[in-house]
């Protein structure tokens, strides 16, 4: 187990329609870096420290609003979490750092966002590496999978229903399938969801490496 000593960090923890995350305005600096993969995986632990499902660091930029950085749940870095953005937009309006039109930089590229009080909408960047339709063999049995970059590499599974799916053995199954070797990819089920007038989804992130209450990129991904 890693020790580490730091100062007291002031953090705000928010939640994207599920999605929980501990953001730090990052502008001044004060995390070591040498150490930052074992703090984001330490303070994310839940019952034994605050919890969350990632970390989000804000930090100056000379292109944008400013710069995030974002961490998964076990401490690796991730390009683009689409509940995160809206976290990290609200949390900058509300700091001062931007106005309610929002722009700022992401490993994924460029992304903008609007507040509107405590509701956020942000511009995901466009899909890329659209694949439909790919045969995978999973635990015995053969699935069709599509995937697809929204910002971070999703596979798509498309099911009669999926609130009986045994996700966390399928998804992880998935999450480190060969085909998507070496960075890995989330994993999302989806189904027909008539009386919502869209889709049913149920995601397996990459980095939490179990289920989340919601996704954003994931929705997207499904959609």
């Amino acid at each position: 187990m890693t020790t580490i000593s730091m100062d007291e960090i002031p953090f705000v923890k928010m939640s994207g329609s599920g999605n929980d995350f501990i953001l730090i305005d990052h502008r001044n600096g004060g995390l070591d870096a040498s150490v930052l993969d074992a703090f984001v995986a330490g303070v994310c632990r839940r019952r034994l420290s605050v919890g969350a499902d990632g970390v989000i660091l804000i930090e100056p930029s000379a292109a944008a609003d400013f710069r995030w950085r974002f961490f998964n749940a076990d401490g690796s870095a991730a390009d683009m979490c689409g509940n995160g953005a809206r976290c990290a937009a609200r949390l900058a309006y509300r700091l001062g750092i931007c106005g309610s039109d929002v722009r700022f930089e992401t490993g994924a590229g460029l992304v903008r966002a609007q507040v509107n009080g405590a509701r956020v909408r942000v511009r995901l960047t466009d899909p890329r590496g659209l694949r439909r339709e790919l045969s995978i063999a999973v635990e015995g049995r053969t699935l069709t999978v599509s995937s697809v970059n929204t910002g971070v590499p999703h596979a798509v599974v498309a099911a009669e229903r999926i609130d009986d799916l045994d996700l966390p053995m399928l998804g992880r199954a998935i999450r480190f399938h060969p085909m998507f070797a070496p960075e890995g990819t989330n994993v999302d089920f989806i189904c027909p969801n008539p009386a919502a007038g869209g889709i049913a989804i149920r995601t397996y992130e990459r980095g939490v490496e179990g289920e989340t209450l919601s996704c954003g990129t994931g929705a997207a991904a499904g959609a």
